[in-house]
């Protein structure tokens, strides 16, 4: 649940990075409280609940997308590209800073997490 908030937090930020898990989480979340607001308001009489939901939510999932594109150092508006933004979104992000931010994980340099040099090798000989 806290990454559900801390999108909402930023709620219009479109600048900087978001980790996979800040993205799938607010998705997951939301899609779960907007499927109990179908339910509960169509059984309260008021089917249209869950749209204003979707509503006040639509610009801070806008923006969860275009910072995660960020994250895998892609411009915001490849999050039109149908089949292409699902990839990159379930795709992880660049090590290290990019031109859109730092890492959120933290990492420095390219691969710096996922590849490390053997120290026995002298690259000299």
């Amino acid at each position: 649940m806290k990454y559900f908030f801390l999108v909402l937090q930023k709620y219009a930020q479109f600048s900087g990075r978001s980790r996979r898990s800040e993205y799938w989480y607010f998705a997951l979340f939301s899609t779960i409280i907007s499927l109990i607001l179908k339910y509960a308001g169509t059984a309260a009489g008021s089917p249209y609940i869950d749209t204003i939901y979707s509503l006040a939510v639509l610009i801070p999932s806008i923006a969860v997308g275009v910072r995660r594109m960020h994250d895998v150092g892609k411009s915001g508006w490849f999050i039109l590209i149908p089949i292409y933004n699902l990839i990159l979104a379930c795709t992880d992000g660049q090590p290290g800073d990019n031109e859109y931010g730092p890492d959120p994980k933290g990492r420095e340099g390219f691969g710096a997490m996922d590849y490390q040099k053997p120290f026995d090798i002298d690259p000299t000989t």
